[in-house]
């Protein structure tokens, strides 16, 4: 059904008006930030008097902020990076392995994603405190480091992949592993990379689990302590704006740089689900 122009431009206006209302509180925030405190009350969102020095103010303020910056994007790197790891290695033996009890093994794998990350909490607490890796970076990064979500996404990727390109492979004399590494992994780059990405954005804002393993200053990440500077200097909103716009460069600059892969890699994994 062809639409007709004043039929277009509707649309396009809706979706145009949709899109300023989700941007509209990321707008604020960044106007906010360039605002001076005793503006920060006023309902004009554009500042009278820009103030770009609330940025250098929160160096000053919070000397560990840099340190919190290092942290998340340290801890984030290396979670993103096992589990991508062991989600291929995991999808990989349940998409192209066969196996006794492999769908079985699956399905009770999957039925993980179905307890809340809040029921769990308590028991990787007490394994971390009996392995000594509380306030470590350990404790952060290991068991963020396997994802049964993830898991099932390059499975799913892995299925369209024909099998053929494997018998072909092992009639040349290559090992699983030869094939998992030099066939698979290639031919599921997409995925990986979407995976990727959405694993270091939840990670590098991950709150609720640093917030119980850390307890030094030194080990904090940044939304711990986004959270205690807001506390610790009186709701300084206009310096809370300032390291909020600060921590949301990284994952940010990310969805730029990969916005193709993710795109592609969401429609490829759609198609071959």
């Amino acid at each position: 059904m062809k639409l007709r122009l004043w039929q277009k431009v509707l649309i396009y206006t809706l979706l145009l008006a949709v899109s300023l209302t989700t941007l509209l509180p990321f707008l604020w925030m960044v106007l906010t930030s360039f605002k001076p405190e005793s503006e920060v009350t006023n309902l004009s969102p554009v500042p009278k008097n820009w103030s770009p020095g609330n940025y250098g103010e929160v160096s000053t303020a919070a000397p560990f902020f840099g340190r919190y910056y290092l942290n998340s994007l340290f801890v984030a790197a290396w979670v993103t990076f096992l589990t991508v790891l062991t989600s291929s290695m995991a999808a990989y033996a349940f998409a192209r392995l066969r196996w006794p009890g492999r769908n079985v093994v699956f399905t009770m794998y999957l039925a993980t994603m179905m307890i809340p990350g809040v029921v769990t909490m308590i028991p990787n607490f007490a394994i971390m405190v009996k392995l000594h890796l509380l306030d470590s970076y350990a404790g952060l990064i290991i068991p963020a480091a396997f994802s049964a979500f993830g898991t099932f996404m390059l499975r799913q990727f892995m299925l369209g992949i024909p099998r053929a390109l494997d018998e072909a492979s092992v009639i040349d004399g290559a090992s699983a592993w030869t094939v998992f590494a030099d066939v698979i992994l290639p031919l599921t780059r997409p995925g990986l990379i979407t995976l990727g990405i959405f694993t270091f954005m939840g990670n590098y804002g991950s709150l609720f689990w640093p917030l119980v393993m850390v307890k030094s200053e030194s080990m904090r990440t940044l939304p711990v302590g986004l959270l205690q500077f807001d506390s610790a200097y009186n709701k300084a909103t206009h310096l809370m704006m300032s390291a909020s716009v600060m921590s949301l460069v990284p994952p940010l600059l990310l969805f730029i740089v990969g916005q193709k892969y993710l795109v592609k890699g969401i429609q490829l994994g759609a198609v071959k689900g």
